[in-house]
């Protein structure tokens, strides 16, 4: 019988409540697959690819004996007066889609972009939208297409 995954979650906590709603439904649903994780905590969504990218490269080098099978990327970017708003959430994102293309890796994206606060509560609370379980689901899922092609 194989292991469980082992997941990577990498937390954006600029929204920290909204970060604990998110991880709290990420690990939920990990658990229930018999699953196991760790979790690194960055400033906000634009560093999840980076920390990604590290991860991946430790692996391929030898660098590390953690293994991970999956990632799950978890922040909220809510829009501001700015134009911040919309890099971060399509660089983010494109960082991520590039990884996920480059390596073929299984990552789960609730990185959340909302228009305010009360959006992003309804999608990242556990007992509402619960984001976090599906991006967590959505990592789960390419790790199982991952094994039916028999790549590690």
């Amino acid at each position: 019988m194989s292991a469980g995954p082992h997941l990577l979650i990498i937390e954006a906590r600029f929204y920290t409540h909204l970060s604990d709603f998110l991880a709290a439904g990420a690990i939920k649903a990990i658990e229930a697959h018999k699953g196991t994780y760790r979790r690194i905590e960055v400033p906000g969504s634009l560093e999840i690819p980076g920390v990604v990218r590290m991860a991946v490269e430790a692996m391929e080098r030898g660098a590390t004996e953690e293994r991970f099978d999956g990632f799950v990327a978890l922040g909220c970017v809510i829009r501001g007066e700015t134009s911040h708003y919309d890099h971060v959430c399509q660089e983010s994102i494109r960082g991520l889609q590039e990884l996920v293309l480059r390596h073929g890796i299984a990552v789960g994206m609730g990185i959340l972009t909302c228009e305010n606060e009360a959006q992003a509560s309804e999608r990242a609370r556990p007992d509402r939208g619960n984001k976090g379980a599906a991006a967590a689901e959505a990592a789960l899922t390419m790790i199982a297409v991952r094994r039916s092609f028999r790549l590690p």
